[in-house]
């Protein structure tokens, strides 16, 4: 025999918890978001249980989808970098559907969420499919370790859930006039700290945040690198200077506070990174540059290094990707590069023109 009761969320949102009980079996509960599914499954389970089925296991009815990523981030230590994309994932997962058990979850719960994700504005534009993607790659890697790890659940729900198709990857690069005038923008700048930071995050690739986090001691001008201690993919990451880079940074070096450890320290705060995004947008208006965001500045350096025949396995180690796929947009940038490559070795091979 089936039942079903109608709950409230602590917002008010309702939901539907179904509970099956039949003689001589342990009493099945799940939670729903739509009265449909909560009869559906209720028909579903009293079928499944009359023909003797494997239910759920006894860990997955005595912890919450909270409790789950609790133990999870208590364990991940992770660094500011990777706390504000993976924790901000999760913490997003908790607010949606943190109070449901283990046992709960299912692919209409997590579908209903990914659904209104990609329904959301954020900062005033849609988000994107790949952004959704990565909120649900954040949420699986937390069912695979309850799963594999802690014996929580026998299975991942997220394993049968159609993710949505990710854009093409975004490759947009100054030209020479565009970058030029970008930087006449940025030196001219009130804040004397813009040039540098732009100067610095085309040179070496730096994520915004990997560049704003940066200390004294992460510094080496004698040797001329520097290192990254946090990077999203949670590995340390050596960086070359050179050139203009090395310059200016000597330069910053002579004046440097001495009640900070920041390169770049904010103007109220000595203690927390500056805040460049007004300047930045003033100077990227001045410039008269459109359809360009800080983190383009990524895509320059990437774009740069293309065209200038570094190959797709040196670009993601500059950029700190473990693997290639992410650079492979740029591998088109590099065509010339490639011909030259397989001219010379039919060249070897075969002689002649």
């Amino acid at each position: 025999m089936a039942t079903i009761t109608k709950r409230l969320t602590a917002d008010g949102k309702p939901y539907y918890t179904a509970q099956v009980r039949l003689k001589g079996y342990p009493a099945q509960t799940a939670t729903f978001n739509r009265l449909t599914d909560a009869k559906k499954w209720a028909q579903d389970t009293e079928s499944a249980i009359r023909e003797g089925r494997h239910f759920k296991t006894a860990e997955a009815k005595k912890h919450t989808v909270d409790e789950m990523i609790d133990r999870y981030l208590s364990g991940a230590k992770l660094t500011k970098v990777q706390d504000d994309h993976t924790g901000l994932h999760l913490r997003r997962w908790k607010e949606e559907i943190g109070y449901m058990l283990l046992a709960d979850v299912n692919a209409d719960a997590i579908t209903l969420v990914k659904e209104k994700l990609l329904n959301e504005e954020f900062r005033g534009k849609p988000r994107s499919p790949t952004t959704v993607l990565r909120y649900m790659a954040s949420l699986s890697t937390v069912f695979t370790t309850a799963v594999r790890d802690w014996a929580w659940l026998e299975d991942s729900p997220m394993k049968n859930i159609k993710k949505p198709t990710a854009a093409r990857g975004r490759v947009r690069f100054l030209n020479d006039d565009e970058r030029e005038r970008l930087l006449i923008a940025c030196k001219e700048s009130r804040n004397k700290q813009l040039y540098l930071c732009v100067i610095l995050a085309i040179s070496t690739g730096m994520r915004q945040a990997e560049l704003f986090g940066l200390q004294w001691s992460d510094v080496n001008l004698k040797e001329r690198y520097l290192i990254l201690h946090e990077t999203k993919n949670g590995e340390r990451r050596r960086v070359p200077l050179s050139g203009l880079v090395l310059e200016l940074l000597q330069e910053h070096a002579k004046v440097r506070r001495l009640d900070t450890p920041l390169l770049f320290p904010g103007i109220k705060n000595p203690l927390n990174p500056i805040d460049l995004q007004q300047p930045w947008e003033t100077a990227r208006k001045r410039a008269g540059i459109v359809d360009f965001t800080w983190h383009d500045l990524r895509h320059c350096t990437a774009s740069y290094l293309a065209m200038n025949g570094a190959s797709l396995a040196e670009i993601a180690e500059v950029l700190g990707h473990k693997t290639l796929s992410m650079v492979k947009r740029y591998a088109h940038l590099s065509d010339g590069h490639v011909s030259n490559v397989v001219a010379s070795m039919n060249q070897k091979i075969f002689g002649g023109v």
